[in-house]
């Protein structure tokens, strides 16, 4: 629970400062240390070694852009497609697409993540769009992530992830993976 607390603080700190301060980590050593050692000296324990995490602006951004792409997909499925799919999806899918979102903002070095957006809302029926990373500042997309309806004969209907990138004016299509669904005609997107 400890490290919990001080992630969120150290987090805190750099959002509040805009990164200008980084949390120095011997403060937060020495704030645990005396902490977990007056308790195991109460209790009897030896003191525990406490892993840290100390985020930058522009990584608590990213976080926050990766919840919200995850967040939007979820919306995406809908209440019953997402049940079936979420465990393929966040096993195979969604690390691919944050992978491809790292890769994405590397290419675009002059663009910081807190310039970064994502469109919110998904579309419906059996559209493809479940997000777009855009530029705030330009109103241009980067990337943008697809989700297809594929019915293959005696087999039955996946869902294939994909998206599309500006460096190439959306025109190749970057496969993430494929998620069974079934034989049955799969339900209309955000039901």
């Amino acid at each position: 629970m400890k490290s919990w607390i001080q992630k969120f603080l150290v987090a805190s700190v750099a959002v509040v400062t805009l990164g200008v301060i980084t949390p120095s980590h011997t403060i937060w050593n020495n704030i645990l240390d005396s902490q977990a050692s007056a308790k195991s000296q109460s209790v009897g324990q030896s003191d525990k070694a406490y892993t840290q995490t100390v985020y930058s602006f522009e990584e608590v951004e990213k976080v926050d852009l990766i919840a919200e792409a995850k967040e939007q997909s979820y919306q995406k499925f809908g209440s019953r497609i997402g049940p079936k799919i979420q465990n393929d999806f966040d096993e195979m899918i969604f690390p691919k697409m944050q992978e491809a979102i790292d890769e994405t903002i590397a290419q675009h070095e002059e663009i910081k993540p807190n310039q970064l957006a994502i469109t919110e809302d998904p579309s419906g029926n059996y559209a493809e769009k479940i997000f777009n990373i855009y530029n705030l500042e330009t109103g241009k997309d980067l990337i943008r992530f697809h989700v297809r309806t594929e019915n293959r004969p005696q087999v039955g209907y996946y869902y294939n992830f994909h998206y599309h990138t500006s460096t190439d004016n959306f025109v190749t299509h970057h496969n993430l993976g494929d998620v069974y669904w079934s034989k049955n005609t799969p339900p209309k997107w955000l039901s």
